[in-house]
């Protein structure tokens, strides 16, 4: 286990027993167009993952859902052998259809063949962290996870995974996933304008669960947008910067994977993770959501 501080904003959190930099990456726009085929630039795909561990990102999100398959295959090419301080966390839960759609697969055989595939794929003989993707696309819905959480409860104790999460969950399903087993992870839509999660954030810190928002920035309207805009322009920076800060200092345990295709933008994003907001700043920040 690396022992080293993390040099990115935010530091460092612990998952289970791993510990990860909370700006972390989310390998997702690699993939084509639609998160579909291939990328149009693999070497600059390539060099965007290199460039990550280079920054001192230890904490890259992935799904072998994702191309299908295709950010997972460029994981491996750019960065196997793995360093051991680096951790890689994927979902299960849906699969990819000819259009593009995410249909869901949470049966027991659909799961072990999903995990199946992240191992192969990424190359590992047991997977970091893997979430439960709940719910559809349009979001999370209310219904029984027992059966679907249980089968990746038993992949773990069959030492296919380590740690386990869950994914576009309801706050009830959180508290029935923890009953069954322990969880160190939710991944949930969540933003300035998007703050449905923030009393789940909160107990989430207190039982030392972290929470990996999607969609940091995105479901704005025009007054919101401004909002934002203005405190960035007031601080020197980018609203997405100013987003991700805000993120980072809402509470300890929210850990960051903002994605990107490009290496400089990704230097952007690491650089503006770290703008020092004000309490002032926080507050007409916290005003969108309001």
């Amino acid at each position: 286990m690396s022992t080293t501080p993390s040099p990115l904003p935010g530091g460092d959190w612990t998952l289970g027993d791993l510990v990860v930099s909370r700006f972390g990456y989310g390998a997702m726009q690699l993939a084509g167009p639609w998160v579909m085929g291939p990328p149009a630039d693999h070497e600059g795909a390539l060099a965007v993952l290199r460039e990550a561990v280079a920054l001192g990102i230890t904490h890259i999100d992935t799904s072998d859902a994702y191309g299908p398959r295709v950010t997972n295959d460029l994981i491996r090419e750019a960065l196997h052998p793995y360093s051991d301080s680096l951790h890689i966390a994927t979902k299960v839960g849906a699969t990819r259809d000819a259009q593009g759609g995410w249909p869901t697969a949470r049966g027991p055989h659909a799961l072990r063949h999903q995990v199946q595939e992240n191992l192969e794929s990424l190359g590992l003989e047991t997977l970091d962290l893997v979430n439960l993707r709940l719910g559809n696309a349009e979001g999370p819905v209310a219904e029984p996870i027992a059966e679907s959480f249980g089968t990746l409860v038993d992949l773990q104790n069959e030492g296919l995974i380590r740690h386990l999460g869950v994914s576009n969950a309801t706050a009830a399903q959180v508290t029935e996933a923890m009953a069954i087993s322990p969880i160190v992870m939710v991944q949930n839509m969540y933003n300035l304008a998007f703050r449905q999660d923030d009393a789940l954030i909160d107990t989430l810190a207190v039982e030392g669960v972290a929470y990996v928002p999607f969609f940091p920035l995105g479901g704005f309207s025009p007054l919101q947008s401004e909002a934002l805009a203005a405190v960035a322009r007031r601080v020197e920076s980018t609203p997405m910067a100013v987003a991700l800060a805000w993120l980072l200092q809402r509470s300890p345990n929210i850990l960051l994977i903002p994605g990107t295709s490009r290496v400089a933008h990704l230097r952007e994003n690491v650089a503006g993770a770290g703008v020092a907001l004000s309490s002032d700043d926080v507050a007409e920040l916290d005003a969108i959501g309001g």
